[in-house]
């Protein structure tokens, strides 16, 4: 019976939230949720402070009691406390999976960087109060009891690994950047505008160069600019890709939506399903 840790390293969730995604988790039998209190607190931007959060992370994470950890909410914050986590993380940290996207990407990529655990991109319990947001939580829901089927279709024999344009943009020449050499590497972005992503993919290519591939995820509530920028944004993608020598692969289903779909980074958490 999987039992699974629900903490905050960046905004918090509410009460409600939980409540609603618990009531949620009866459609999958055998999932037991734990929401750590540190969920619902409230410090300015954050769940909490700093310590607070990483406290919060390190039971979940070195508790052998849970499964798995998954993250509640992105936002901004994770970055905060991901460089002092990463030591702290004993035995029982390595066998757990950790999930989620957006800001929480900085975790995924440090844990991925270490060796710990199996970090996966997938949904968060955040994501129940979109329209349509149960279908997103209940295919995280779903992965945890073993249902693959929420998976990126597109996932093949080579690693993968999933990020925002501008979490992934912010990991290169970091201690918590992994090497993604080899890898199919898929973006997507949420609330920037189209000369805001050309700048990340600048960015960002420049240090991605030894990958497999790159895949571009949805470019969601994109603002009008007070011009027309003159290139949509796989026009942007293609572009940096052929500078840099970046084999482009076309689109991915991932996004800060209710279709975003599951990519375990790597591959042994695939081959554990198999």
């Amino acid at each position: 019976m999987p039992s699974i840790a629900i903490c905050a390293p960046a905004r918090s969730i509410t009460p409600g939230d939980a409540a609603r995604v618990t009531d949620l988790a009866v459609q999958v039998p055998g999932i037991v949720l734990n929401f750590h209190p540190q969920c619902f607190q409230n410090e300015g931007h954050f769940a909490g402070s700093d310590a607070r959060r990483l406290a919060a992370f390190l039971e979940c994470a070195n508790d052998p009691a849970f499964d798995a950890v998954w993250f509640a909410r992105g936002g901004y914050g994770s970055n905060r406390i991901a460089e002092d986590a990463l030591p702290q993380l004993g035995d029982a940290a390595l066998a757990k999976a950790y999930l989620g996207y957006s800001d929480t990407g900085y975790l995924l990529a440090g844990l991925y960087r270490a060796g710990i655990g199996a970090p996966v991109h997938a949904p968060m319990p955040s994501d129940i109060r979109r329209d349509g947001g149960d279908a997103a939580v209940l295919r995280t829901l779903r992965w945890l009891a073993g249902d693959r089927s929420g998976e990126d279709p597109m996932l093949d024999a080579k690693p993968a690994a999933a990020f925002n344009l501008t979490t992934l943009a912010m990991l290169c020449g970091t201690s918590l950047m992994p090497d993604l050499t080899g890898h199919v590497v898929q973006v997507e972005e949420v609330s920037e505008h189209l000369y805001a992503a050309d700048r990340l993919f600048f960015h960002l290519t420049a240090h991605l160069t030894g990958i497999a591939g790159l895949r571009l995820g949805r470019l969601g509530d994109v603002p009008e600019n007070d011009v027309p920028f003159g290139h949509d944004e796989e026009g942007i993608a293609q572009h940096w890709c052929a500078r840099a020598g970046i084999p482009y692969l076309g689109r991915a289903d991932i996004g800060h939506d209710v279709d975003n779909r599951i990519v375990p980074f790597g591959l042994e958490s695939r081959r554990a399903s198999d």
